[in-house]
């Protein structure tokens, strides 16, 4: 009797063929639950790169925008957001605002001990820097550095004055220089503290370097017009825009002219840069709710889910609302039947003559806690999906119970081939045994009759 069978080979069959399709099956839905949730995550990637898009669309010069700029820009320029009075606006620029600053003689260095103390005053304030402390090295001595980094120390300065020193032909200078321009930042120092002669007399010998001096700017023209006077260069009296001064002009020039008007240019930059955002995420929804075709195409992992389906749709709707009476088609954006959009920057600009402000209450803002238009309700449906409480966080939280069930199954699966092979094995085991056996016996009766 012949033995051509493996116990352990014959075993493993069995086993397997017993638990193949629960294996099969295990696998399958591991396989989708896997799918599921890398498509999960994927879209709430695209939701939170749309989310951020919206966001910066609802800045503060928001989709609509104002340019603001002059008709000669060597003496200022200017900024404007989406809430900017337009119009024109003449200026006359007399004196632009200045920082004080202030220098003086080369410091000698001087024993720490004993060499008294500082008084600074700025803006209507004063305050001391003690000498003796100022040595930071521990040398025993305090150089001009050091009498710098003293006053830009300490805390009654406030940094209102910022000391430093300068090289002039091989000598320190120490200067101050106020934080602030404007005439209200002029500097003044008291050495009488100072113990030391030589520093008393190298503090007292002043030279001034810039006059802090406020700015002085005319509505009109020098002397006719509206008179401004103020510590910065900025002036931001007409609502939205900014105003730099950067040059005075000359007595007896004409006035610079301030224009403040639509951009049409980069106000089509922005509703693009939406509209690139949109269809981006529409394209992958678009993939992940597609059907299988007969061409062989697989059907997306959203294909029948009911949930995703009505995000799309959601989508949709969501841009062709009318909110202040207008709607994005009133403004050149089409939506194709692929959903996609597109703009016609010829019947924007028309939009834009016809109705000024209805752009920018139409997209409205994306701001949590702030929202409105449309980039508001988007943002906000956005955020319901991708929330800690939301539908991806709750069918991820789904999609994991599942996967923690299929590997205990996998395990108890794996526990019940184990059973399988070693019941089996042991049967076959046997099995062999007695095939042996069996073959022995007919070989030693094979021998009995030979020798007979």
């Amino acid at each position: 009797m012949s033995t051509s069978f493996d116990p352990a080979s014959t075993a493993t069959q069995l086993a397997t063929s017993y638990t193949q399709n629960a294996y099969k099956l295990l696998s399958t839905q591991s396989t989708a639950a896997q799918t599921t949730s890398s498509a999960l995550s994927k879209l709430r990637t695209a939701l939170t790169t749309f989310e951020s898009a919206l966001s910066s669309l609802s800045s503060s010069k928001g989709v609509k925008t104002l340019a603001a700029s002059f008709d000669n820009t060597a003496y200022a320029s200017a900024t404007a957001t989406s809430k900017a009075a337009t119009g024109a606006y003449s200026f006359f620029v007399e004196q632009v605002a200045t920082k004080h600053q202030t220098s003086f003689a080369a410091l000698p260095d001087v024993s720490a001990a004993g060499a008294g103390s500082l008084a600074l005053t700025i803006g209507g304030s004063n305050f001391g820097v003690d000498l003796s402390s100022a040595d930071s090295d521990g040398d025993g001595k305090v150089t001009a550095s050091e009498i710098a980094r003293a006053i830009n120390a300490s805390s009654a300065n406030d940094g209102r004055i910022v000391a430093s020193v300068m090289s002039v032909n091989g000598q320190n200078r120490l200067v101050l220089t106020a934080a602030e321009t404007g005439a209200a930042g002029a500097i003044t120092l008291d050495a009488s503290g100072v113990s030391d002669g030589a520093l008393s007399g190298a503090l007292s010998a002043e030279k001034l370097l810039v006059q802090g001096r406020d700015a002085v700017l005319w509505l009109g023209e020098q002397g006719s017009g509206v008179k401004i006077q103020q510590a910065s260069n900025s002036f931001t009296g007409i609502t939205g825009v900014t105003v730099n001064l950067t040059k005075a002009m000359a007595s007896g020039d004409k006035p610079v002219t301030l224009n403040v008007g639509d951009d049409a240019a980069a106000t089509a930059d922005n509703v693009k840069s939406f509209i690139n955002a949109y269809n981006t995420l529409e394209s992958l929804l678009d993939v992940m709710t597609a059907n299988a075709t007969s061409s062989g195409t697989a059907a997306g992992s959203f294909a029948s889910d009911s949930g995703v389906l009505a995000l799309k749709s959601r989508l949709g709707n969501l841009l062709r609302q009318s909110v202040g009476g207008v709607r994005l088609a009133d403004y050149g954006v089409s939506i194709a039947r692929d959903g996609q959009m597109s703009l016609d920057q010829t019947k924007l600009e028309a939009g834009l003559k016809a109705k000024p402000e209805g752009l920018a209450t139409l997209f409205g803002s994306a701001r949590t806690g702030a929202t409105s238009g449309v980039l508001g309700s988007l943002a906000e449906l956005a955020r319901s999906w991708k929330s800690a409480d939301g539908q991806i966080a709750s069918r991820m939280a789904s999609v994991d119970r599942t996967q923690k069930s299929i590997a205990k199954r996998q395990e108890a699966l794996d526990q019940r081939y184990e059973s399988l092979y070693q019941i089996y094995l042991k049967q076959f085991t046997k099995l062999q045994e007695l095939q042996n056996s069996m073959s022995n016996a007919s070989s030693l009766f094979g021998s009995l009759a030979t020798t007979s």
